[in-house]
């Protein structure tokens, strides 16, 4: 057995300069700043608007600013793993192209896909080839362009996400520290409930399916949230009991944002008050894979070494998870 963990060293994020605000959708689609804010939270997102750019632009910049902030050099990197929905084409996987944006050249990469719990379930995997001994300096970089995928005419969808970019560092450490325990779920019959109904093997792209708007993200608000409160919850409580963790011990929740008010009742059925609960999304939005590492990020600062944090997923799938980290900065 070995007594060596994965811990976060360093993060870094990127977020494209435009800001969509609530009052500019309000232009585009029937909806307002008072229906948006009391519905999701949200006041304004990011949107990567330039042409020509792509998520794993955002992708490397995070992790260049990531390597600058730690002082490693691209050759040290052994693993970088990418977590999307919105990869930049089919293949080569978009971890690929960070990868190379980024200079780094020594290492191997690959993309992983669990909608909004892809972050977590990458950071695990990193976790155990740092575990294994056989790698030093692994990259987990969740990165997503929403705006790609987001229908613009649907007031329902287009009000929630925004694109961003960000990346953690893990290295060895024997201290006690790092990436503690996990708990994953999988129910595949929610798919029905969150997907994008064309563009792959089962419905590839046609003049129907765009003329039917099919390449969007498709959501069907009320179950989503109720599944999301429920297996977030829970799965968050059933890893804190299986490790002996009450409310009090947990220094701070870190929730996916999805939905503040999905945020808020996960905290509430945790026992955790809200002033220990990250939250962000009124700033940036729903970035799918980039808002838990985004949440780190932003409160980077109010850290302390040995902190118990609960990160916690709930995505299209459906997919769900909890990850206990004690913050080793």
């Amino acid at each position: 057995m070995t007594n060596i963990k994965a811990a976060i060293t360093a993060v870094h994020g990127s977020l494209p300069e435009y800001v969509l605000t609530n009052a500019e959708l309000e232009k585009m689609v029937d909806t307002s700043d008072e229906w948006i804010t009391t519905r999701t939270g949200i006041r304004e997102r990011r949107i990567l608007k330039k042409n020509g750019l792509a998520t794993s632009d955002m992708g490397a910049d995070a992790v260049t600013g990531l390597l600058e902030k730690r002082g490693i050099n691209p050759n040290e990197v052994d693993l970088l793993i990418c977590s999307t929905v919105t990869p930049d084409m089919k293949f080569p996987a978009t971890a690929n192209l960070i990868s190379h944006k980024a200079g780094i050249r020594k290492a191997f990469s690959f993309d992983m896909n669990a909608a909004c719990s892809g972050f977590i379930y990458a950071l695990v995997t990193a976790s155990k080839y740092v575990e294994s001994g056989l790698y030093k300096k692994v990259i987990v970089v969740g990165s997503d362009k929403m705006s790609s995928i987001v229908d613009y005419t649907d007031r329902q969808t287009c009000v929630i996400f925004g694109d961003a970019a960000c990346a953690v560092m893990l290295e060895p450490t024997d201290g006690g520290n790092g990436i503690i325990d996990h708990k994953f779920g999988t129910d595949g019959s929610g798919y029905k409930h969150l997907h994008m109904k064309a563009g792959g093997s089962l419905k590839p792209p046609s003049y129907d399916t765009i003329d039917a708007r099919e390449h969007y993200v498709y959501q069907e608000g009320q179950p989503v949230f109720k599944f999301a409160v429920t297996k977030m919850a829970g799965v968050s409580l059933d890893l804190m009991e299986k490790n002996g963790l009450s409310a009090k011990d947990v220094s701070w929740l870190v929730p996916h944002q999805a939905n503040l008010r999905i945020i808020e009742a996960t905290g509430r059925r945790m026992g955790i008050p809200k002033e220990r609960v990250m939250i962000n999304i009124h700033k940036y939005g729903n970035t799918t894979n980039a808002t838990i590492p985004l949440c780190l990020w932003d409160y980077e600062e109010k850290l302390r070494k040995g902190d118990n944090l609960i990160l916690t997923a709930f995505g299209g799938g459906f997919t769900w998870g909890a990850v206990w980290v004690k913050w080793a900065c």
